[in-house]
């Protein structure tokens, strides 16, 4: 009862603030990964770091992220989604804060880690908090505007690059000290969202679930979503991500993660030391990642509108295929304004995939099995995420955006397999 009722609720405020608030932590989070690739660059010229020592600069967060998701999704389907979130802003934020005051690459590794635990657990489990108030009729379209605040994250990233990191030797360190903002933000978080009222019905506490589904009844109406076909909910009990009846959904999810994560951070993390590398200055090379990085909010936004028209499957598909093309024509580009306007398009495409991915994930599986599920999967991505900044300098430059096309082309193939669940309760 308490479930359909959150599905046919129209838009209310209460809706914006929970997703609000969340895209801030989300936010929060794309800056710090953003982050990383400026300072990449900003030390290899400061400290002089190897390839190799800026690879694992680049590679050591997404290992803490790998730990960090699968132990989130776990955490988070037994002490609740609001707690999980909270805590995951709170360490990264310490850790983050702490990097700026790094005396030396082997400290700023280990630092680097534990952001990532942080880091890597915060992602699936904010989808899946969102995913599980959002009415049913926009849940897809919530999520990809909860993912759009990645962009909003970057953007501020690439400002801080450009303004900060590459104004001064020590300008990193500045950088760093403002990525300490989601610790003090985490108790926004624990204070002011409630708990996610299918978490609250798995766990007997329904009393606690009727106070918040009635909050959001009493809560001023934003507007009443269209009328969409409507599918009874798939009635799935299972104990394992692996059971039959989700075995098939896992792999191919597994799949797209695996490619996705390896093309985008293979390409982003890299970006302004590949321009660097090619000739560019360390503050040109800034300016033409910022540039790149606002065609994320074009992507997002054609996202969130085809993934309640043309459903999950169709939109993720296109913006990978989108992205194949873009990361060819990346590689074929010889001039400034070509690689600006691939550069855009890949960043425009990639980032669309990104939000209807976050979408799909939540969908797939049960409630008590949701952020595992969701959680498994960007674990699992996130060792491409490793794989893939120590793999960029051993390939060579004219190869390298070819084999990122290839793994967008190799997810798009998967994304077939997945069942389409737009209309669909959770």
């Amino acid at each position: 009862m308490r479930t359909k009722q959150l599905d046919e609720l129209p838009v209310t405020k209460g809706h914006a603030k929970i997703l609000g608030t969340s895209g801030l932590g989300w936010a929060m989070d794309a800056m710090d990964i953003g982050l990383i690739s400026f300072i990449m660059a900003a030390l290899v010229a400061h400290w002089g770091l190897s390839p190799t020592e800026t690879s694992w600069l680049g590679s050591i967060g997404f290992v803490g992220m790998a730990i960090g998701a699968s132990l989130g999704g776990l955490l988070a389907d037994k002490f609740g989604r609001r707690n999980i979130f909270a805590l995951t802003l709170l360490v990264y934020g310490i850790a983050t804060g702490a990097s700026a005051a790094s005396t030396g690459l082997g400290m700023l590794l280990a630092l680097r880690f534990l952001v990532g635990l942080g880091l890597g657990a915060e992602l699936p489990v904010a989808s899946t908090y969102v995913s599980e108030f959002a009415p049913k009729r926009v849940r897809g379209r919530m999520v990809v505007i909860l993912e759009a605040f990645w962009a909003v994250g970057w953007i501020m990233a690439a400002l801080i690059g450009t303004f900060v990191v590459g104004q001064s030797e020590q300008g990193w360190r500045w950088a760093l000290l403002l990525g300490c903002v989601p610790a003090f933000y985490a108790f926004v978080v624990r204070l002011t969202l409630p708990e996610s009222v299918r978490f609250l019905e798995s766990k007997g506490k329904f009393e606690q679930a009727d106070q918040v589904v009635e909050s959001l009844q009493r809560s001023p109406v934003l507007f009443h979503p269209k009328p969409t076909p409507t599918l009874p909910a798939e009635r799935i009990e299972a104990t394992s991500i692996f059971a039959p009846a989700l075995r098939k959904r896992t792999l191919a999810l597994w799949t797209v993660w695996l490619c996705i994560n390896f093309a985008y951070y293979g390409a982003f993390l890299w970006l302004p030391s590949l321009l660097h590398a090619s000739g560019y200055t360390l503050v040109k090379s800034f300016a033409f990642t910022l540039v790149m990085t606002l065609a994320q909010l074009p992507g997002y936004a054609i996202a969130a509108v085809l993934i309640e028209r043309w459903g999950r499957r169709a939109t993720l598909a296109t913006m990978l295929s989108g992205s194949a093309i873009s990361a060819a024509a990346f590689a074929l580009a010889a001039q400034d304004w070509q690689v600006v306007l691939a550069g855009c398009c890949l960043s425009m495409c990639n980032l669309g995939a990104w939000g209807a991915l976050y979408a799909i994930g939540p969908e797939l599986y049960p409630t008590n099995l949701r952020a595992t599920g969701t959680g498994q999967a960007a674990a699992v991505g996130r060792i491409a995420s490793i794989i893939a900044p120590l793999a960029v300098p051993l390939i060579a430059q004219g190869a390298l955006f070819f084999i990122f096309a290839s793994a967008f082309v190799i997810a798009a193939l998967a994304t077939f397999l997945l069942p389409e669940q737009r209309g669909r309760s959770v």
